[in-house]
């Protein structure tokens, strides 16, 4: 089972939002939120904001009862650009200057340990060794 929150129009740059939403994919809820906790960064507040709501939202979803945010996982965190404003700042002999103020919006998808894992197939290796090129005395006597 899976829940998704979605914060639209955030007056941050997608660039800075994206270093902060990078930390947390991957990693389960509550470290998510121990990293966005202590980040310096003013974004990490609004991520941390949406990923509380995204919590939230798969707890109210669960039938059965509660699940607890130790048993999920952050399984899509990403960012979108969103709508610029132009504005235009007075620069020296009358020249003008446009300033673009970027907005974003954040989309942060939780799951329950069990859902994450099932998606991956087991068995399978997770890459295919590709075969290696053949040592300089095979080449070289495959030349002649």
């Amino acid at each position: 089972m899976e829940a998704r929150a979605i914060n639209r129009y955030i007056g941050s740059s997608p660039r800075k939002m994206r270093l902060v939403v990078d930390l947390i994919r991957g990693k389960s809820v509550d470290e998510a939120l121990h990293i966005l906790h202590f980040s310096p960064k003013h974004a990490s507040e609004v991520a941390e904001k949406v990923l509380r709501s995204a919590v939230a939202n798969l707890q109210n979803k669960d039938e059965a009862g509660r699940i607890d945010p130790s048993e999920m996982i952050v399984k899509e965190a990403y960012v979108d650009g969103s709508v610029t404003m132009k504005r235009v700042l007075p620069a020296p002999m009358g020249r003008a200057y446009r300033v673009r103020k970027r907005s974003n919006h954040v989309t942060i998808v939780v799951a329950a340990r069990e859902d994450a894992s099932a998606e991956r197939p087991t068995g399978e290796p997770a890459r295919t060794r590709r075969s290696r090129a053949p040592k300089k005395s095979q080449h070289a006597a495959q030349s002649k």
